[in-house]
């Protein structure tokens, strides 16, 4: 997680703003725990994880609206069993993420 963070402020002393992503609950199988975070920098650059597949794809397209000015948005994502290691969510795991712009 301090990798993820020390990423975010080395982007902004650059001038990039940044959006930063965490896992703040999780049910039934998960692959990352609550606390794990990824940093998304207004020119593309992404670093850490909150989950896998397309869950992080969803999780980068929502930074760049927040980065756009959307405000904070709380994501819910959860899926059928049957379809869940296409998408990263294992045993039909359900995550919520919280992602914000990042303010050093």
């Amino acid at each position: 997680m301090s990798d993820v963070l020390a990423q975010a402020h080395k982007w902004t002393e650059r001038g990039d703003s940044v959006a930063l992503a965490t896992v703040i609950d999780t049910r039934k199988s998960a692959p990352l725990p609550p606390g794990s975070k990824m940093a998304i920098s207004s020119t593309g650059d992404v670093v850490g994880a909150v989950s896998g597949g397309c869950v992080e794809g969803a999780v980068v397209e929502v930074a760049e609206e927040v980065l756009g000015g959307s405000g904070p948005r709380l994501l819910h994502f959860g899926i059928a069993d049957s379809d869940a290691w296409d998408v990263g969510l294992p045993c039909g795991g359900e995550i919520d993420v919280f992602v914000e712009r990042y303010e050093p």
